[in-house]
Formats: structure tokens, C-alpha cells, sequence
């Protein structure tokens, strides 16, 4: 049986406020071909196929011409919620959708009754668990504490009283959705942790013969038969380096033989760019991101005039920009240079003190209002004399 592993579409997401729609479908029609060419039997999703509880009408129509262009296909879908998702909205008519061969599984009351399906060497149990919120199941399930660990330690104590009664010959998959230890978080994952602890070991999942981890971003090998596939797309900067795809899995007559990783499309690269505004919109290097989505970190020692505007000049795709100069301490200026000053000539020290440079004619324009309509009265500016708080 060949599994192709996916997970963390998060559809409908936005990139810096910049939309992801047309990139999302772009992976679709991708995930089509690699099911197509390498005549995959199920796709596997562990969880969050939407990136908000409430989605977009837009992000709804294309998990529909996802979800139908599959089933058309001849591959088996089997499909579990994240903590994204909304269970009972993903789950919605999901008995009716099973004839179609689509497998939605968002109830942790279904956790321990598996998904069944057959090849040439017998049958295949895959259990789909979806996101368990440990306040949620904490009473239902009677857990010993309130933990992701609590929560993943009985959903596996069910998958296998379930394997446990099927013919040694019935091989096992399970879809999961947490953070597992091993692996490295990036920016983009929403924080699941339940008392500062979020984490569950990867011995949870000792003797299945494959686990197709999702909430992490990035791609990540736990051990042969424990992975995370990492989302189709980069949802944050600190993916930048991030090789992206899903798992193309093979199951032989015991077990896992092969695990292979199909590389995603990449429709518009991100850059981490990091230097003085002069050297990088000239640096001949930095070409190739001139269509990437660029951050920019800048280093001059004062603060560019206009500088996205000037990036974006050169980086059309500039979403972020940072500045990193030394800059000096902001305690109070000491007595001697307040004493006997008007409040302007203060707030324009403080500027020079700040960024090591006074402030430009428009600034000074800008701040001297703004000192004005702090005072009591804006046309009386006297001069503070030593023992007389003006």
C-alpha cells in the first residue's frame, strides 16, 4: 500500500497579510500529479486542513475541490481535524462522506475504531486521532491528569485494544496531531501547551508501523517509522530554509519498507536579508530574491528615511523590516542638561540621545506639536528655572 503523508494545509491562511489562496491551490494540483504518478492508494492529512474554527467561503471551496478531486482520483482519503479546525464543522455529514472513500475523523469518541482498508498482502488499520484538547477529554475519559500526554497515552491504550483483537496479519497507521518530542517548533505553530507543557514522547507510538505526525511546520524524521510531513507551504520566516512536501510511504506484507519525501512547489521563495540599506539594494548577491518574499533587517547606525519604500524599490515583496542599530540606554537625561531648557530643546535631545542623530526639519515640526499639546498651554513654553516646577 503506498501512503502519501500531508498535513498542516492551514487553507485560507494569510503571509504577512499578503493571501495564500492561489499558492494553496497551486499545492493541490501538485498533490494531484504525486497521486496520479506514483499510484498512491491513501492520502493521509493529520490535521489542520483550515487555519482559523471559522474559515473563509473561499478556503471552504477549495477543500471541497481538494476532497473531490481526490475521491475522483481512485486514492482513499482519510483525514483527521487539528487544533485549528473546527471538529464539528470539518466533521459535518462526515458518515455520508465515507461512502464517497473521504474518511474524516474529528471525534475523540471515534479514537480506537480505525479506518479499514485492504491490499494484496491483507488488511491495513489506520486510526485517525484527531487534536484532543486535554480539558476536553479530561473528564470523559477519566485521565489521570490534564496533559497532552494524559490525552495521547489513552487515545493510543485505545488504538491498541483495538489491534490487540485484529489478526496478527493487520497492519497499523496512525494520524496524529501534537507536538512530539524531537522535534524543533517554528514561529508560525499556534502554542498547544497546557500548563507550560505541550510536548508527549515519541514512545507513545512504539509498534505502529507508521505515524504521520502534523502540527509541526517543518518536515522531521523522530525515528523510521515516526514523522512529521511539516506544512506544504512556509507560514513564517523562520521557515525560510525549510525543505517543503509530504511522505510517500510504502507499506509491504509487515510493515514499513520505504519512506521517500516528495518535494512541494515552491511558488514564491522567502529570503532573510540582514545588513545597511546602501549595501543591500546594491549588492549584486542578492539578485535572485528580487521576487522573493524578503524580511529585512537593517544595521545603520541611524534609523533610513523612507526605508521600505526604498527596499521595496529593489525587493518589489518586502513584508517585514527590522532595525538592529546599537542604540544608547533611554534613562532619564541627567539633571544637568534639563535644568533651565525648554521642553522642546528636551524632547529634541532626547531624539540625538535615542538614535545618535537630531532629529530633520520635519521631525522637529512634528515633535515640537507634539510637545505642544502636552503642555497646559500650548503658546506658553517658559523657560524651567531651578526650585520653581514652571
Amino acid at each position: 500500500m503506498r501512503i502519501l503523508h500531508t498535513s498542516d494545509w492551514h487553507l485560507g491562511r494569510s503571509f504577512h497579510r499578503e493571501g495564500m489562496l492561489a499558492h494553496q491551490a497551486a499545492y493541490v494540483d501538485h498533490l494531484l500529479e504525486v497521486v496520479a504518478s506514483e499510484r498512491v492508494d491513501v492520502v493521509v492529512v493529520s490535521g489542520d486542513v483550515y487555519d482559523r474554527a471559522l474559515p473563509h467561503v473561499d478556503a471552504v471551496r477549495l477543500a471541497d475541490d481538494i476532497l473531490v478531486r481526490l475521491a475522483s482520483s481512485g486514492a482513499k482519503v482519510v483525514l483527521s481535524s487539528g487544533n485549528h479546525d473546527s471538529a464539528q464543522r470539518l466533521g459535518f455529514s462526515s458518515r455520508l462522506i465515507d461512502a464517497a472513500g473521504v474518511f474524516i475523523r474529528t471525534d475523540a469518541a471515534s479514537v480506537g475504531t480505525p479506518v479499514l482498508l485492504d491490499d494484496e498482502h491483507g488488511p491495513v488499520a489506520i486510526h485517525a486521532i484527531p487534536y484532543l484538547d486535554p480539558h476536553a477529554v479530561l473528564g470523559p475519559w477519566a485521565l489521570a491528569g490534564r496533559s497532552h500526554e494524559a490525552a495521547l497515552d489513552e487515545a493510543m491504550r485505545r488504538v491498541r485494544a483495538d489491534l490487540g483483537a485484529r489478526s496478527a496479519r493487520t497492519r497499523s497507521v496512525v494520524l496524529a496531531h501534537a507536538f512530539v518530542a524531537g522535534a524543533e517548533p517554528s514561529d508560525s505553530e499556534r502554542d498547544i501547551s497546557v500548563g507550560g507543557v505541550s510536548l508527549v514522547p515519541t514512545s507513545l507510538f512504539a509498534g505502529i508501523d507508521y505515524t504521520a505526525l502534523g502540527h509541526l511546520h517543518g518536515r522531521h524524521t523522530l525515528t523510521d517509522s515516526v514523522r512529521y510531513s511539516g506544512s506544504p507551504l512556509a507560514y513564517s520566516f523562520s521557515e525560510s530554509d525549510q525543505l517543503k512536501g509530504s511522505w510517500l510511504v510504502e507499506l509491504g506484507p509487515v510493515g514499513m519498507v520505504a519512506a521517500e519525501f516528495v518535494e512541494a512547489p515552491v511558488p514564491r521563495p522567502l529570503a532573510r536579508l540582514r545588513g545597511g540599506i546602501d549595501d543591500l539594494l546594491a549588492d549584486p548577491a542578492h539578485t535572485r530574491h528580487e521576487s522573493s518574499w524578503v524580511q529585512v533587517t537593517l544595521t545603520d547606525a541611524s534609523r533610513p528615511m523612507q526605508a521600505m519604500d526604498r527596499l521595496r524599490a529593489r525587493f518589489p515583496h518586502t513584508l517585514v523590516i527590522g532595525f538592529e542599530a546599537a542604540a544608547p540606554g533611554l534613562g532619564s537625561l541627567p539633571a544637568s542638561r534639563t535644568h533651565g531648557r525648554t521642553d522642546h530643546d528636551i524632547a529634541h535631545d532626547f531624539m540625538l540621545e535615542l538614535r545618535g542623530a537630531p532629529p530633520s526639519e520635519a521631525e522637529t515640526t512634528l515633535l515640537d506639536q507634539a510637545v505642544d499639546a502636552c503642555c497646559d498651554d500650548p503658546d506658553f513654553d517658559t523657560l524651567v528655572s531651578d526650585g520653581d516646577p514652571g
